[in-house]
């Protein structure tokens, strides 16, 4: 019987995930314990990498392109990947529970990836992802609400802490920005939504994961496609530059950072894995700085500082139970 999840660490992998696969089942076997935990910390750090970097890589492409227009790009071609990811490892191909999975796909694709980018393209890369990443302390809400999951102990201290740094980093006594910064704040509350209609879903049957993102960014992708046709002013400038940004969104940051992750949750902890979520936000911010010129501001800078520290505090927790991390709903 399954456990009750709990609300700072997604639900257990399934089973189907973690069992030694059978012969022509298309999964690739697991490594010894010794040698899978260190993998997956290699997985787990490239998968953060990736996935931190892509908000310069999404910021920089939105120079030679219109918000939704990247964006369907992203998420269409990145579920043709998926569907040929599918097909090489034997995977199923016929979606399952449809309509969780068009609503999942609303929630985890459509909305977040499009607000996302459409923040972007006024908002500084580093700012973005560091308010989108309080999403955990949304989720934390949520499930109180929908799913009963009170909060307790240190996660009290840690959702003030994040609020008061959400608060510093919004800034919304400067109207400048604004904008940018609620986008930000709605891509999170969506994701932070998308994993209650995950936990459902794995709550009450079992879930093929490759099979079921593909299929949900797919789905997710049309609606953007749409609203890009809607908003067109003009195809994009396919320069070198903007060619490299969608590839890597699509392939770095789209298949090859799923896989990773997939295999990261299936062997190491909970706490372990929100680590590495920590990263994501982090990476941004720094690669932003670097490459960008992204310097925050001293109360910006205070407020990223206490939204980190915050999300630390829950990956703590995390590290002292021992479960294994939903991968329904890996980082964006």
């Amino acid at each position: 019987m399954t456990a009750r999840p709990d609300p700072i660490a997604p639900l257990a992998a399934p089973e189907s995930l973690l069992s030694t696969p059978s012969p022509g089942s298309g999964r690739l076997p697991l490594p010894k314990a010794a040698d899978a935990w260190k993998l997956g910390f290699v997985a787990l750090a490239l998968s953060s990498a990736f996935l931190g970097y892509n908000w310069v890589v999404m910021k920089v492409g939105l120079r030679y392109s219109q918000p939704f227009t990247f964006a369907a790009l992203r998420t269409f071609f990145g579920a043709l990947s998926m569907f040929v990811l599918l097909a090489i490892l034997r995977r199923p191909m016929k979606p399952t529970a449809l309509g969780t999975t068009v609503a999942f796909s609303l929630l985890y694709t459509t909305i977040p990836v499009g607000l996302s980018m459409w923040a972007l393209e006024t908002g500084g890369a580093g700012h973005v992802s560091v308010l989108t990443y309080v999403m955990p302390f949304w989720l934390l809400i949520l499930a109180w609400v929908f799913l009963g999951e009170r909060l307790r102990g240190l996660q009290w201290p840690a959702v003030c802490m994040a609020f008061l740094g959400l608060l510093l980093v919004a800034s919304p006594w400067r109207l400048h920005g604004m904008a940018s910064s609620l986008m930000a704040v709605g891509t999170g509350l969506s994701l932070a939504a998308s994993t209650i209609v995950a936990k459902r879903l794995y709550g009450r049957r079992e879930v093929d994961i490759l099979s079921f993102t593909t299929w949900q960014m797919l789905f997710g992708s049309l609606p953007l496609i749409i609203i890009a046709a809607l908003t067109w002013q003009g195809p994009p400038e396919w320069s070198a530059t903007f060619t490299w940004a969608l590839l890597y969104n699509v392939l770095l940051a789209g298949a090859a950072a799923w896989c990773l992750w997939i295999y990261a949750i299936t062997v190491l902890r909970a706490g372990d894995a929100g680590f590495g979520t920590l990263m994501i936000p982090v990476i941004g911010v720094v690669a932003a700085w670097i490459q960008l010129g992204e310097r925050p501001a001293p109360v910006e800078a205070v407020g990223m500082g206490l939204i980190v520290c915050a999300l630390t505090v829950l990956a703590l927790l995390g590290a002292f139970v021992e479960r294994r991390v939903d991968p329904l709903t890996p980082p964006l």
